[in-house]
């Protein structure tokens, strides 16, 4: 248009220096991919030329150096003094004459024909010529004005904008990064408010930030204007997408979490620029519901790639659904650049000084942690728990995984290394002794202990926080071994980091986690929610509420943990074994003690296939099929293979496979898998004849082992017996494993063995073992070592 106003349709990252970066990139959205589809709202931006003229023409320059020169800026007091003579200074100098009517024309322009009873509103935003330089980020650092009506408001949020530039953390972050303050530029983009007041905003990412997971759109959204969200001031609904699904125009979404919602940003009727908007509280109502339907956050995510690929780089976008016309615009669009990136690299924990043993047990991965210690009598007591604490308990059970997650370490009396404590801990990442039989009287609440878990088989707890380090080794690549390496993993939550480190697939993927930590209901309380005492139905409506009922909640929940974990690792196979709740871990969800039995021993109870062919329990199992069925047939994610637990007689193998079937899961449909977990010794002894209905083994050595020897996996004074590698154990597995491999069927084992013992891992290759699956933490070390001992037998072989 002129020197002084530009349309943003006639500007493109070119004009960064003209107009600075947000509003360059407005332009480029919107002459670039408007054809696209992607709605971005019109308006104009005042150049940087603009604003130098003002400062050189009204004296301003000379004065605002003057007011600088010499300024102390790390004195707060002078730096607040300063900065408010200059914003003053700015504010009560008019406008050039010339600015001031081409921006009055420009605005004419775009009102013509708008109602002048009911003003448009308009966001008034800076936009600094410096936020495009290197290892500079001046975004945040102006001011942003929201509702503003009418061209007086206008000018006057034009002014406050330019005065902006020296706010006191402007001026100070200048100084302290090195640059000259009146080389520094504003431009001010003057643009239609979307009503997002009246709807909800927020932000999304093209990639996952904390894994660099590529596949994935991340998007955040809460009621009222994206400011809420941009500040930090709500706590958002986030929902994941995944990008191939997207593209395919199949169902795409991994993820849906709820937020609190608990306030918004609206606007206010007042005139005053500043004061234009305010936080009010969202319904207790609209809190519970989610802030955007399927079929928005589908459409968003599609914007997302389509920016995306033209910059041709991860994009941080923020977006706006306007209340009156339905529609969804994008409002921003930056290059993103906090990706977390893979290293290529694996670490060891090293302890560099010794001190007192208070208690010690069995080591659980092989990092280190430190921390005070929390003695937690009960899970009443969470609330005691702050992030980075020790977590010292009698045992643990999927109640504890909140503060598990908080945890730099897990110390418990009592438990093996397949105990839950031991389990979620390998999966989390965090350094666990179980098994102590005395961390709860020997550690008191409140001491500074160091964790060890990096020096073989037995953790150490020692008093006091000792220093330690982090060796790491560089991944290179990876021997070829004579099978697949696998992964057991039951997070969803940290599928896309797990996905970084090498990997076959994923051979174990617990759907019992996946309930717990999506649904957290027993399900057949779910499915009768109006049968329920008044406490435990309010609970259970509460967590339903952002969904359709209590069948959508369950099917939808399970099916956005399957997918997630099978997008991450896609194309590789990912074994998703039903649910194994024994009776006391289903009595521990919520409404769950009223349908589970008392049993006395659990482990060998009412579990695995007893469970889905059970005419009572049935039901609940159909619904843990309708989530798979989504995930493989609609979704398209059919490298998700199915596998059933604790498999007794040939009778139950043949039920469930005809339960699976009468569900849609017709083994070889689609090119559906189904194997049985081999960890009941008749499933060995009878191996050809549960081989006619599976697909395969996979072998679950910490039963096997257990019901083979006869001794409790979780009793820490019988651990010294429990050992994979007894004969006993070498024979049944023997048996399972040649009748897989002469069947020219699938057979692998999920289980710490291989990585704890090497010369097990040399058993399990030479047996013929189709894959070992293990938990990530050991995957990279566990794989180096059987390259080792293959170059060994090959060397061996040419002596």
């Amino acid at each position: 248009m002129t020197t002084n106003i530009l349309w943003l349709s006639d500007l493109g990252l070119d004009d960064i220096g003209r107009v600075g970066g947000k509003n360059a990139s407005l332009g480029e959205l919107i002459h670039n991919l408007g054809a696209a589809g992607v709605n971005v709202p019109e308006g104009f931006a005042t150049t940087a030329d603009a604003f130098r003229t003002f400062l050189a023409q009204t004296g301003l320059e000379d004065r605002i150096a003057a007011t600088l020169l010499g300024l102390d800026s790390s004195d707060t007091l002078a730096l607040a003094r300063a900065g408010r003579t200059i914003r003053e200074d700015i504010i009560a100098t008019p406008l050039p004459e010339q600015l001031e009517s081409e921006i009055r024309a420009a605005y004419a322009t775009l009102t013509e024909g708008e109602d002048p009873a009911e003003p448009v509103s308009w966001a008034v935003r800076s936009s600094a010529t410096a936020e495009d330089l290197p290892d500079a980020s001046f975004a945040g650092q102006q001011e942003t004005f929201l509702n503003i009506r009418g061209i007086d408001q206008i000018l006057q949020a034009v002014h406050e904008v330019f005065a902006s530039l020296y706010n006191d953390r402007a001026i100070s972050y200048r100084v302290h990064h090195g640059f000259a303050h009146l080389d520094v530029a504003l431009s001010v983009g003057i643009q239609r408010m979307v009503r997002s007041d009246l709807a909800s905003s927020g932000v999304m990412f093209t990639i996952d930030t904390e894994s660099g997971f590529s596949n994935a759109v991340l998007i955040t959204s809460a009621y009222g204007l994206g400011e809420g969200v941009v500040q930090g001031a709500v706590n958002p609904d986030e929902f994941v997408v995944y990008k191939p699904a997207l593209n395919a125009g199949r169902p795409a979404i991994l993820k849906r979490t709820a937020g609190e919602k608990a306030t918004k940003m609206i606007y206010t009727k007042s005139k005053h620029v500043g004061r234009t908007v305010e936080f009010v509280p969202v319904t207790p109502v609209e809190a519970r519901r989610f802030s955007l339907n399927d079929a928005e956050i589908e459409e968003l995510a599609r914007y997302a790639v389509s920016i995306e690929e033209h910059y041709g780089r991860p994009m941080d976008i923020e977006w706006a659904k306007d209340g009156i016309d339905g529609r969804l615009y994008i409002v921003q669009a930056r290059p993103e650049t906090v990706v977390a990136r893979r290293t290529g690299r694996t670490e060891r924990f090293v302890l560099g000084e010794r001190g007192t043993v208070v208690t010690e047990g069995r080591a659980i991965g092989h990092k280190i942690g430190a921390g005070p210690a929390r003695v937690l009598s009960s899970i009443e007591d969470m609330h005691q728990f702050n992030p980075g604490d020790v977590l010292v308990a009698d045992m643990t059970d999927p109640d504890w995984e909140p503060v598990m997650k908080m945890a730099s370490a897990i110390i418990t009396n009592r438990g093996g290394r397949t105990c839950h404590a031991a389990i979620i801990a390998r999966e989390l990442g965090v350094p666990a002794v179980v098994g102590t039989g005395d961390a709860t009287s020997a550690l008191v609440d409140g001491q500074q202990v160091t964790v060890s878990c990096g020096e073989g088989e037995t953790g150490y707890v020692y008093e006091g926080t000792l220093d330690f380090s982090i060796e790491y080794t560089d991944l290179g690549d990876l021997p070829e071994i004579p099978t697949s390496v696998m992964m057991n993993v039951g997070t969803p939550e940290q599928a896309f980091n797990f996905a970084q480190t090498p990997n076959d697939g994923i051979g174990l993927a617990r759907l019992e986690f996946i309930i717990n930590r999506q649904i957290g209901i027993h399900p057949k309380a779910l499915l009768d929610v109006d049968d329920q005492a008044p406490e435990v139905a309010k609970e259970i409506r509460a967590r339903i509420a952002p969904y359709a009922g209590a069948r959508d909640f369950f099917v939808k929940r399970v099916a956005e943990g399957v997918s997630t974990l099978a997008a991450a690792f896609a194309p590789g196979p990912v074994i998703v074994r039903m649910s194994d709740f024994k009776s006391n871990e289903y009595a521990n969800l919520v409404g769950g003690d009223r349908y589970e039995p008392d049993e006395e021993n659990p482990m060998l109870g009412f579990r695995g296939a007893s469970r889905y062919v059970s005419p009572g329990f049935r039901e609940c199992f159909d619904l843990e099929c309708q989530a798979l069925k989504f995930v493989r047939d609609e979704m398209g994610l059919t490298n998700v293979k199915i596998m059933i637990p604790f498999v007794r007689t040939i009778a139950e193998a043949e039920a469930v496979i005809a339960a699976l079937a009468e569900n849609g899961l017709v083994r070889g449909q689609n090119g559906l898998q189904v194997v049985m977990m081999c960890e009941v010794p008749s499933n060995a002894v009878l191996a050809h004849e549960f081989l006619n209905h599976f697909d395969g083994f996979s072998i679950g050595s910490n039963d096997l082992t257990q019901l083979t020897l006869g001794v409790d996996r979780d009793s820490a004074e019988m651990a010294r017996v429990f050992d994979e590698r007894d004969p006993a154990v070498l024979k049944i597995l023997s048996m399972a494993i040649e009748a897989c491999v002469s069947r020219g069927k699938y057979v692998g084992i999920c289980g710490q063995g291989p990585s704890d013992h090497p010369d097990f891992a040399e058993w399990l290759l030479s047996q013929g073992i189709s894959s070992i699956s293990l938990n990530p933490d050991t995957v990279v070390e566990t794989w180096q070592r059987l390259g080792r001992m293959e170059a060994a037998k090959r060397e061996a072989a040419l002596v």
